[in-house]
């Protein structure tokens, strides 16, 4: 092969991949083919606090409508600890907002 022989397969590798990116950005962009439907009305979920029992398990408060579960995570099966919890309104002086915790 001569160099103009690897100036064409080069060129022609940019422009492919400059199609696969302009298709990636165009499918984004206009919301075509959405595996997960984009939820526009108000949260139903949210992880309201996380704590380490041990280098593994963490226990996970979880709301769900106006609901808190306990989950404990992280061991060889996760389990749910408490189901049906009544979720308490905010206190005075702490916020209303879920807290993020790193993972």
């Amino acid at each position: 092969m001569d160099g103009e022989s690897y100036l064409r397969f080069v060129l022609a590798l940019i422009l492919v991949i400059g199609l696969i990116l302009a298709l990636s950005w165009a499918v984004r962009r206009f919301g075509l083919g959405g595996a997960v439907p984009r939820n526009r009305g108000p949260r139903r979920l949210a992880v309201i606090e996380v704590t380490a029992l041990d280098a593994k398990r963490r226990l996970v408060l979880v709301r769900r409508d106006g609901t808190e579960h306990l989950l404990l995570v992280g061991g060889t099966v996760d389990q749910v600890v408490e189901r049906g919890i009544a979720a308490r309104p905010a206190e005075p002086g702490r916020a209303s907002e879920p807290l993020e915790s790193p993972a």
